[in-house]
């Protein structure tokens, strides 16, 4: 469920949201009659996990997330142990937000950190302080054992010693799951035009691979898997939610440019509020919408495999797609492995951490 509302924008997100309020009770309300309408695109199977993602969830207060978290629970058999994760922000979090959330249901909470360093989150233009992320995460471990945070590496102003730090704080704070990003350039965004007339340095590839690099030994260290390339977890504490993209689950996404799948068919919604506010009034939803052929779905199971630890079973592929595309992928396998790029055994095609750098590029390489 998308909550496209943020307080401020952040120079590097390209995601869809609106630092203004003033739609905010009729999206909601919007929400609420499309989870009533487009129940059926999952065929009444039950719901495991719940997801208020952004733009930023915790804008909202309790007495609205309560009613669409009631909404969703009405018109879908969600399971008695459904993982139901809120998306928050540092400074949007208080001892009384985290027990009126836990309250109404919420069981994961993922913090939007990014930095535990003042310069860097006023370089990135966050709403909160590092007092105020430090803070946040004390007072989450209060009311929640599972949380998640996010961190992003590869800036300009982060160097290896700072990145270190970071990740030390985080694991000293016993944050169980941790979401780390190379900070990517995307064109619309500030910081694009920042770096194309030259405020601000560009990124470099090479030292992001670096903090890569160090970011999966030192989490290993500290007794955290690895389980995809972006997301690490100590043990039960994966996401589900996530987790059920990467295994090709059907899911439903309600909200401005919300996407959803149901097993053959991608939908997505327009990335604009007073359009789906007024499609989803009149009934008429402007959804664009595609039906994956077998070779889109081939190089999905390939590219969404490939990312996690459990890799590339070729039995399934050939199970699924048939003995001549296992044939043809086992038949580009050797350069990768004399590389030590990928690992084979088995039937499984997994990634080194040298392939972890270059996932994307490998994974185009085995496609259809």
């Amino acid at each position: 469920m998308h909550i496209p509302f943020c307080k401020q924008a952040c120079t590097y997100c390209n995601f869809h949201f609106s630092t203004s309020l003033h739609f905010k009770d009729a999206l909601i309300k919007a929400l609420a009659k499309e989870s009533e309408t487009e129940k059926g695109f999952i065929q009444g199977e039950p719901v495991k996990t719940i997801y208020f993602g952004g733009g930023t969830p915790s804008i909202l207060n309790t007495t609205e997330l309560d009613f669409l978290l009631s909404n969703l629970h009405l018109n879908y058999i969600v399971t008695p142990d459904a993982e139901i994760t809120l998306e928050a922000n540092p400074d949007d979090i208080t001892l009384e937000k985290l027990k009126s959330w836990k309250e109404i249901g919420i069981t994961r909470l993922s913090i939007g950190i990014q930095s535990f360093f003042e310069e860097e989150l006023r370089w990135m233009n966050r709403a909160h302080n590092a007092k105020q992320a430090i803070e946040s995460l004390l007072l989450a471990r209060k009311e929640f054992d599972n949380i998640t945070i996010d961190l992003i590496y590869g800036s300009p102003l982060l160097t290896n010693e700072m990145w270190r730090q970071n990740i030390e704080k985080a694991t000293e704070l016993n944050i169980p799951h941790l979401s780390c990003y190379a900070l990517t350039v995307e064109e619309k965004t500030p910081l694009y035009k920042l770096i194309k007339t030259r405020k601000t340095p560009d990124v470099e590839n090479e030292k992001q691979a670096t903090q890569f690099l160090l970011l999966m030994q030192w989490l290993k260290e500290r007794g955290y898997e690895h389980y995809e390339v972006s997301n690490f977890a100590k043990p039960g504490f994966r996401s589900r939610h996530n987790s059920s993209y990467w295994t090709g689950e059907k899911y439903l996404g309600l909200g401005p440019s919300a996407h959803s799948y149901n097993g053959s068919e991608r939908r997505w919604n327009p990335a604009n509020n007073n359009l789906y506010i007024k499609g989803i009034e009149e009934g008429n939803v402007q959804r664009e919408k595609e039906t994956l052929t077998p070779t889109q779905k081939l190089n999905e199971y390939i590219m969404i495999s490939l990312r996690t630890a459990e890799g590339i079973d070729l039995r399934k592929l050939d199970r699924e797609f048939g003995a001549e595309d296992r044939i043809r992928i086992e038949q580009q396998l050797p350069k990768f492995v004399a590389n030590r790029l990928i690992t084979f055994n088995d039937s499984i095609v997994q990634l080194t951490n040298e392939g972890m750098l270059k996932a994307d590029g490998i994974a185009s390489e085995l496609f259809a």
